[in-house]
């Protein structure tokens, strides 16, 4: 092998290990299978599919500069490279990152040569080589010597003469002459300052691209003479183009308007108190907590139907905002945020419905800083993105919240760089989401977007347009995945007043950079940030304030048995800092439903009130208690009892009954023509308080079961390609490329019988006195083998015993000890000596 790689292939395999380490960790499509030898790999690094996924991860710099090499000559020298990126006059910056990108684009096989003979491989050339269906972001058209393709000899020469250029005798050397002239700085310069003006305002206006534009069948003058020059040259019927050289000359050399080659920095920063910033964020997670809290007893009973083609209909959307007191795209989120913790899901039953499952039921059992892990858990790595929603599919339907196609792979590494950015800052420091989405899209400039969204093709017409640089392009879905990612932190508490709180940075784990973190590895940064969170949340409350008019304030978050005690005897009338309840009739008479007396009421109230049960209270309770109860309903159709035959009278005579088709059977007894719940509430409705009866004549307890659905699984991240592959995977791929490498490019002694590529050919005996030898000399044999399946392969492998039948052998190729059966190897051949 010469000093100069001739090949990829033969680049990749003068790599350290760690290098193609490196290589198999930023490109890991090319693990899938696992290569079989470098040849193999160096072959799917260069298809189609593998390079458009590694060049859409580069960054603005490192793709501008694969862009340089792509209207470059082939190889390119880097001082060449410099000067397109630099131009003729210097960029200091570009200068002291191009060893950078250039070792970025060497780190994944997409460039490969030594610094005098760099070469974009192939099919990166074909992606982001000028054309007229595909411009460059450069700007820049084809060369001379492409745009000339198929012109006639005698205009070539017509455009020498005019040019000041002596005639040659063949298109190549006057292409040649052409190409000369456009790339020498002098006598282009001298050329220029001949041109009329309205010439060189053309070519300003062709000049960063598009380079394309339309011509009349009779150009102006000043079109003629850059005709005549070869400075525009033919596209078309009538169409034109600048060729590359000239236009590079009118650039000084610079092969991009605006070489990028730092990142736009995050700015302008806020500073405030980092102990501002994690109260803050605290206090947003517990209303989070309160909002997915108030969710899951919305649904408590059983949620909203779903929808055919799965999903929450647009009308059960609001009312479930309505319900939450917030937006629509807020409810879609904290919904799609309790599925993904699976704390919903649809139940499964023939009419379809959502519901909380039984997971929901551990989670509001745990403290409030674990709770707050699990949601948190479940939004970093989700791909299902609620701000989708509302939005159009392909087939131009709307997207319904907890329905299909929700899921946008690079949501999770769009969310997790954007709070590393956050991280990076000093505790406390916040930035603009204007400028996190614009280093993210500096970082990743053709996600979303992929290599072939480029300018639009140059338009037909009478005369030359005016042209510019490309126009700002359309937010892509990566920057509205950032906005989304930093509205969001902030909704959960991960986030406060824009800054990283300190249990935000702990989720993002040890490395916040380590998108690709183990299960046990997530699992512990939760419960550091939970850990971290626990101080800063508000103590849960065993008391509220009972207040002469009927209400109880919370000065607090209360304790979970009191809370929901509470809100059985009375109804929530404010939230905030603060939680009001009002006692009224139907509250009270709905405790008493539930199986509690009044006495069991007072004391209730007694115990957990820090100011006495006032009188006004005290009477509602007894009032309410007194009557509770006092008519009973049973199942005849339905009936009414009551030990009282005056009240009964009463009731008859109220005009309000006549829908309740009442008549007496007795003095103390009613019938009914409606069932037992319509009578129920009927007489409700007229101020009385009746109470269900069994047929026993127990009082029936008016307490509703929780509606639950069977075991569901949290929907799981759709990945954004193959996942990210760990150490241990990697070295192993390392080593069986190496080995089946070893294995196709050992140097192996002459064998007669086999022809050029074939397996070796040998006798049964002369394979197994050659394997013998192999044994007591430990050399290794290159053998021909055929597996059960009658697949032929070639290996190298070093014998350690024959007996049996069988060779017990080291394969080089697969890097383990294996055993063969003698009577399926073809042939074996006795390697070089210093094949291995």
């Amino acid at each position: 092998m010469t000093d100069t790689p001739r090949t990829l292939a033969e680049e990749l395999r003068t790599r350290t290990d760690s290098g193609l380490v490196g290589l198999l960790r930023t490109r890991p499509d090319l693990l899938n299978p696992v290569p079989g030898d470098v040849t193999q790999l160096a072959t799917r690094a260069g298809t189609r599919a593998s390079v458009v996924r590694a060049v859409e991860r580069l960054d603005r710099f490192v793709l501008q500069t694969a862009e340089a090499l792509a209207v470059a000559p082939d190889p390119c020298p880097y001082g060449t490279l410099a000067a397109l990126m630099a131009g003729d006059a210097g960029d200091a910056a570009v200068a002291a990152e191009l060893p950078r990108a250039v070792a970025a684009l060497r780190a994944q096989a997409l460039v490969w040569g030594p610094d005098d003979r760099l070469r974009l491989v192939r099919t990166a050339r074909e992606l982001l080589t000028p054309s007229a269906a595909h411009p460059s972001p450069t700007g820049l058209g084809p060369t001379v010597a492409e745009a000339t393709a198929g012109m006639s000899p005698g205009r070539l020469q017509e455009i020498l003469a005019a040019a000041g250029l002596p005639t040659t005798h063949d298109p190549v050397s006057a292409v040649a002459a052409l190409t000369a002239l456009f790339s020498d700085r002098v006598r282009m310069a001298a050329l220029l300052d001949t041109a009329p003006a309205e010439s060189v305002t053309v070519l300003d206006k062709l000049l960063w691209g598009p380079p394309y534009g339309g011509v009349t069948d009779r150009p102006a003058p000043h079109l003629q003479w850059l005709l005549d020059r070869g400075l525009l040259l033919p596209a078309g019927a009538r169409n034109v183009v600048l060729p590359r050289e000239a236009a590079l000359h009118l650039r000084g050399g610079r092969a991009h308007h605006t070489p990028e080659p730092l990142p736009p920095a995050l700015a302008p920063a806020t500073e405030r108190d980092p102990q501002l910033v994690d109260n803050a964020a605290a206090s947003q997670a517990f209303t989070a907590l309160a909002t997915v809290e108030e969710l899951l007893k919305e649904w408590d009973l059983g949620g909203p139907p779903v929808l055919r083609a799965g999903g929450l209909s647009v009308r059960d959307l609001k009312r479930t905002a309505t319900a939450l007191d917030t937006t629509e795209q807020l409810a879609a989120f904290w919904l799609e945020l309790a599925y993904a913790a699976g704390l919903i899901a649809s139940d499964g039953e023939a009419d379809e419905r959502y519901a909380a499952t039984p997971s929901a039921e551990e989670w509001l059992q745990l403290p409030d800083h674990q709770r707050w892990a699990v949601l948190a858990a479940a939004w970093l790595p989700a791909t299902r993105t609620p701000g989708v929603v509302g939005t159009a599919d392909a087939k131009g339907r709307a997207l319904a919240a907890l329905g299909p196609h929700l899921d946008r792979s690079p949501a999770p590494e769009v969310r997790r760089r954007a709070l590393t950015l956050l991280a990076g800052l000093p505790p406390g420091t916040s930035v603009p989401a204007a400028a996190v989405r614009a280093r993210l899209r500096w970082e990743r400039p053709l996600r979303g977007a992929g290599p072939g969204a480029r300018a639009a093709a140059a338009p037909a017409g009478g005369t030359v347009p005016a042209a510019g640089a490309v126009g700002a392009p359309a937010e892509d879905l990566r920057a509205r995945l950032a906005q989304w990612a930093l509205a969001e932190a902030e909704l959960l508490g991960v986030t406060g007043r824009g800054a990283l709180s300190a249990h935000g940075r702990a989720l993002l784990g040890r490395e916040p950079e380590a998108a690709d973190a183990t299960a046990a590895e997530t699992d512990a940064a939760a419960a550091r940030a939970a850990a971290l969170l626990a101080p800063l949340l508000p103590e849960p409350l065993d008391h509220v304030l009972l207040q002469a008019d009927l209400t109880a304030v919370a000065p607090g978050p209360l304790r979970r048995p009191l809370a929901e005690a509470l809100g059985v005897l009375a109804d929530i009338e404010s939230k905030g800092g603060a939680t009001v309840y009002r006692f009224t009739p139907a509250s009270v008479r709905r405790a008493l439903d539930a199986g509690r007396s009044a006495a069991e009421l007072q004391e209730f109230l007694s115990t957990h009130s820090r100011t006495p049960v006032p009188q006004p209270l005290a009477y509602l309770i007894d009032d309410v208690a007194r009557r509770h109860g006092q008519l009973r309903i049973g199942a005849a159709t339905a009936y009414v009892r009551c030990d009282d035959d005056a009240l009964l009278a009463e009731i008859l005579a109220d005009r309000r009954a006549a829908p309740l088709r009442l008549r007496r059977l007795a003095p103390t007894v009613l019938a009914a023509q409606t069932s037992p719940e319509q009578l129920l509430d009927g007489l409700r409705a007229m101020g009385y308080a009746p109470a269900a009866e069994s047929a026993a004549g127990d009082v029936l307890i008016a307490r509703a079961d929780s509606y639950r659905t069977p075991p569901r699984t949290a929907p799981g991240p759709v990945p954004d390609g193959p996942p990210p592959p760990d150490r241990t995977l990697l070295e192993a791929a390392v080593r069986a490329i190496r080995a089946g490498d070893l294995a196709a490019t050992a140097e192996r002694k002459p064998v007669p019988a086999a022809a050029a590529g074939a397996l070796p050919r040998t006798t049964s005996a002369e394979t197994l006195a050659t394997v013998q030898a192999a044994v007591l000399t430990q050399s290794a044999l290159w053998i021909g083998y055929v597996n059960a399946d009658g697949a032929a392969s070639q290996r190298v492998i070093a014998p350690v015993r024959v007996e049996g039948g069988f060779v017990t052998a080291y394969d080089h190729t697969a890097d383990e000890v294996r055993t063969y059966p003698l009577h399926r190897i073809t042939g074996v051949a006795e390697l070089a000596d210093d094949a291995v």
